[in-house]
């Protein structure tokens, strides 16, 4: 009976020991959503319609609805402030390489937070009219954006931290004109 004992406890560690494998295939179980009406930016309280250029949304785990960033910055910022749930299941950030306007960016345009290519420190402002994270899908499009408004292109583990933390107006240039960014989204 001891053997027994033994055996079925033995079964039962492994059992837990590989359920307690990493998350990084949770994300593939998890889609991003359109926002809707009720969609509205987890740090400054407004609708997410209500800001040009890309935005963020993070699944917790456990939890069906997504929380909505106006700016891939703040997206990126609730990963690394203290205070806020380390529980994340997904990040998705708006994929720009498939927007035509910078102030209406399609239905459908998501990309994985990690999969993405990032243009940091261009002339665009985002929708908090600060310096922004511009992601890409494909890292042809964002070498397109940079050409045309400037900045570094980095992956997110590669992001340094002021892009993220650091005051709001880091950019290559002082330069920002959202109009001329949504007419050069036409790619």
């Amino acid at each position: 009976m001891r053997a027994f004992l033994l055996n079925l406890a033995g079964l039962l560690i492994a059992a837990a020991v590989a359920s307690c494998g990493d998350d990084s295939n949770l994300s593939r179980t998890i889609s991003p959503q359109e926002p809707g009406p009720d969609s509205v930016a987890y740090y400054c309280g407004m609708n997410i319609s209500e800001h040009a250029g890309p935005k963020g949304q993070i699944f917790l785990k456990g939890q069906q609805k997504p929380v909505w960033f106006a700016s891939v910055r703040d997206t990126l910022a609730f990963t690394m402030l203290p205070g806020e749930p380390n529980n994340i299941a997904a990040i998705f950030v708006s994929d720009v390489g498939n927007a035509k306007r910078w102030d209406q960016l399609e239905a459908g345009a998501w990309v994985e937070a990690n999969k993405a290519i990032f243009v940091a420190g261009s002339n665009v402002q985002g929708g908090m009219g600060a310096a922004e994270l511009v992601p890409f899908a494909k890292r042809a499009a964002a070498e397109q954006f940079q050409a045309k408004h400037g900045g570094e292109i980095y992956r997110l583990d590669d992001l340094p931290e002021r892009y993220i933390l650091g005051e709001a107006d880091v950019q290559t240039s002082s330069a920002s004109d959202p109009d001329a960014a949504s007419k050069d989204m036409a790619h």
